[in-house]
C-alpha cells in the first residue's frame, strides 16, 4: 500500500507547508527576528526560575522549537520556555535536589523526558481529550494561584535584596538600590512598551540597553548581581544518567502535571492560530509535535518547553503567514548562542526579574473570580479553592491542579448522579415545561408525565426510578408518561431500570408512555427484549402525538410499539 503526499503529511505536517517565494521569506523573516528577539531573554529569565543554568533558557528556544515546528499541525506556535513549566520544574524539584546542582539538573532532564514522552504517547493513540478533563474554572485557579507565586519569587531581585529574607533584610545593610531601579525601571519599560509599541522587541531592547548602563557603572565590580558568564556554542547531547526507581515515583505526578499545564497553555495558543487560518485543531498532532519539542529539549539538558501565548501573540501580530517564520526564529537564536553570549555578561539580574514579573503580573486577572461568581458559584468556589491551594501547597503547586480537577470531577458526578427530572406541563407557547416552576394544570387527570433531562445509565437511572415511585405512592395514577427525547443513551443499567419501571407500573395497573426515544436508546431496549409489545405500553414518535394521545384517550390513540418497531425512527432524530 502506497501513501500519498497528503497522507504523509498527517504524520509528518512539514511536508504540507508552504513552498516560499521571496514575498513570504521576507515577511516570515521579520516575524520570525521579532520573536527571537523576546525568546531570548525570556528563555534566561525563565531559566532562573525554574532553577537551570541560565544558559538553557536559550537552549530551550532552539531544537525544541524546531523540532515542534516540524512536527506540529498549528502553524505559527512559539515553542520555549514559558513561565508556568518553568514554575513547575522549581516547585517539582525543591524537596529533591539543591537547586542549580547537578543533581537538580539531571531531574529536571529526566522530568522533561518523561513529560515529554506521556505527549508522544498520547497524542499517537489519540488520547489528546484525555487533557480536556482540567475545566476552566480549576486552571484559572491554578494559573492566578501560580502568578501570584512566581510574581513574589521575583521581589528579592527586584527589590534589590537577592538571596536575603525579609527578616534579613529589616536586620541587615540596606537593599541595593541600583537593582531596585533596574527592577521597577524595567518594568515600566515592558508595560510602556506593550501598550505603545507592541511590535518593537522591548524584552531585548531593555536587555541590551540595561546591560550598556551596568557596564558603564561597573556594576558587577560593584557587587552587583548580574548574569555573568555564559557558554558560547551550541547545545551538546546531554544523558543525565539513569533514573532509579524511587525517582521515577518522585517525578511520575509532577511529569503528568507538566504534560497537563504545557498542553493548556498549547491549547490556548492553537485554538486562536487554527481559527484565524479557518482550520480545525488537530490536538493529537500537536501533542506528538510538543512532546518530541520536549525530548528534544531533555537530550540538550534543558527544561520543558510549552507553547507561549505572548509569544504566540506576537508571533500572529508581527504578520506570520506559515512555520517559516519558526526556522528564522531558530536561526537567531543559533547565531545568538554561538557569537552574543558574553554581551548578556553584564545584564541585571533585576532585570530578568522584571521580565518574568511582567509576563505573570499579566497573567492576573482578579475580576475573573467575580465574573465566574456572577455565572456560577459553585464553580467559582472549585476556581477560589485551586488558587488557595495552589499557594498553600507552595512549592508542591501541582496540588492545586490536583485538588481542583478532583473537585471539578466531584462536581461533574454530583450534577450526573442528581439528573434534571421534571412534571412537565403544557405552556402556552405550546411548549413543555417544569409544571411547578410555571404553575401550570397536569397535562390529564391521574396523569405523571415527566421528562429527564439526562442520559438513562448507571449514575442516573436510580433517580429516574425513585421519581416515578415517589409519584406513586403520592398519588393515585392511571398513566405515566416519559418525554425521552433528552436521553440520547442507555446504558445496561438504564435498561435495567426501565424494565423495572415498566414491571412496577403493570403491576400497579399504570400504563407507560414513552415519547420521542431516540433510534439508538430504542435499539438498546429493543436487544433487551423491554420494548415487546403489551396492553400497558405505548410509543410515540413525538412529543405532539404523544400530547393528543394523552388528552383525548391514550389507549385509543397511542401508536403500537410494534409499529414503532417494524418502521424505526432516524437516527437524528
Amino acid at each position: 500500500m502506497t501513501l500519498n503526499r497528503d497522507q504523509l503529511a498527517r504524520w509528518l505536517p512539514f511536508l504540507a507547508w508552504p513552498r516560499p517565494d521571496r514575498a513570504l521569506l521576507i515577511n516570515e523573516a521579520s516575524a520570525g527576528v521579532t520573536v527571537a528577539l523576546m525568546v531570548i531573554p525570556q528563555g534566561v529569565a525563565y531559566a532562573a526560575l525554574a532553577g537551570m543554568p541560565l544558559v538553557t533558557g536559550v537552549y530551550a528556544a532552539l531544537f525544541p522549537a524546531l523540532i515542534a515546528v516540524l512536527f506540529s499541525s498549528s502553524a505559527r506556535l512559539s515553542v520555549g520556555p514559558t513561565a508556568l513549566t518553568s514554575l513547575l520544574v522549581g516547585a517539582s524539584l525543591a524537596p529533591l535536589a539543591i537547586r542549580g546542582s547537578s543533581e537538580w539538573v539531571a531531574l529536571a532532564v529526566w522530568l522533561t523526558l518523561l513529560s515529554g514522552v506521556m505527549q508522544v504517547v498520547l497524542g499517537a493513540a489519540r488520547f489528546g481529550w484525555l487533557l480536556r478533563l482540567v475545566n476552566s474554572p480549576v486552571l484559572m485557579g491554578f494559573t492566578q494561584g501560580a502568578a501570584v507565586l512566581i510574581t513574589l519569587s521575583q521581589l528579592p531581585a527586584l527589590l534589590g535584596f537577592t538571596g536575603r529574607s525579609f527578616v534579613q533584610l529589616l536586620q541587615g545593610p540596606p537593599p541595593d538600590y541600583i537593582a531596585i531601579a533596574f527592577g521597577l525601571g524595567g518594568m515600566a519599560a515592558l508595560w510602556l512598551g506593550k501598550k505603545w509599541a507592541p511590535r518593537f522587541p522591548t524584552t531585548m531592547a531593555l536587555v541590551a540597553a540595561s546591560a550598556v548602563i551596568s557596564g558603564a557603572i561597573s556594576y558587577a565590580l560593584r557587587g552587583g548581581a548580574v548574569i555573568g558568564t555564559l557558554p558560547s556554542g551550541l547545545p551538546s547531547f546531554y544523558w543525565p544518567g539513569w533514573l532509579s526507581l524511587d525517582g521515577f515515583g518522585n517525578l511520575l505526578l509532577p511529569a503528568f502535571l507538566v504534560t497537563l499545564v504545557s498542553f493548556l497553555e498549547t491549547a490556548s495558543s492553537a485554538k486562536v492560530d487554527n481559527a484565524r487560518a479557518g482550520k480545525l485543531w488537530n490536538e493529537n498532532q500537536d501533542l506528538i509535535g510538543q512532546g518530541l519539542g520536549k525530548i528534544a529539549s531533555g537530550l540538550t539538558g534543558s527544561f520543558p518547553t510549552s507553547s507561549s501565548f505572548s509569544r504566540s501573540a506576537i508571533t500572529l501580530y508581527a504578520g506570520a503567514k506559515s512555520q517559516w517564520s519558526t526556522l528564522f526564529s531558530v536561526a537567531v537564536v543559533a547565531a545568538a548562542l554561538l557569537w552574543a553570549m558574553p554581551l548578556l555578561y553584564h545584564v541585571p539580574q533585576a532585570v530578568l526579574a522584571s521580565i518574568v514579573a511582567t509576563a505573570t503580573i499579566g497573567l492576573l486577572r482578579p475580576s475573573a473570580f467575580v465574573s465566574l461568581w456572577r455565572i456560577s458559584r459553585i464553580e467559582a468556589a472549585i476556581a477560589l479553592g485551586t488558587f488557595g491551594l495552589t499557594i498553600a501547597t507552595a512549592p508542591s503547586i501541582y496540588w492545586g491542579v490536583l485538588g481542583g480537577l478532583l473537585a471539578a470531577l466531584a462536581h461533574y458526578m454530583y450534577r450526573h448522579l442528581h439528573p434534571r427530572i421534571i412534571e412537565v406541563g403544557l405552556h402556552p407557547d405550546g411548549s413543555l415545561r417544569d409544571r411547578h416552576l410555571w404553575h401550570l394544570p397536569p397535562l390529564a387527570p391521574h396523569l405523571y408525565a415527566l421528562r429527564m433531562d439526562a442520559e438513562l445509565d448507571f449514575a442516573s437511572a436510580s433517580t429516574l426510578e425513585r421519581a416515578i415511585s415517589v409519584a406513586l405512592a403520592r398519588q393515585k395514577l392511571t398513566d405515566v408518561c416519559l418525554f425521552a427525547y433528552p436521553i440520547n443513551r442507555i446504558d445496561i443499567t438504564g435498561a435495567e431500570v426501565f424494565g423495572s419501571i415498566r414491571r412496577l407500573l403493570e403491576s400497579e395497573g399504570v400504563r407507560l408512555h414513552v415519547s420521542g426515544l431516540k433510534l439508538p436508546a430504542q435499539q438498546v431496549l429493543e436487544r433487551a427484549g423491554l420494548l415487546s409489545p403489551g396492553p400497558m405500553l405505548f410509543s410515540y414518535r413525538t412529543d405532539a402525538e404523544a400530547l393528543a394521545a394523552l388528552t383525548t384517550g391514550p389507549a385509543r390513540d397511542a401508536s403500537p410499539v410494534e409499529e414503532l418497531n417494524r418502521e424505526p425512527v432516524a437516527a437524528g432524530s
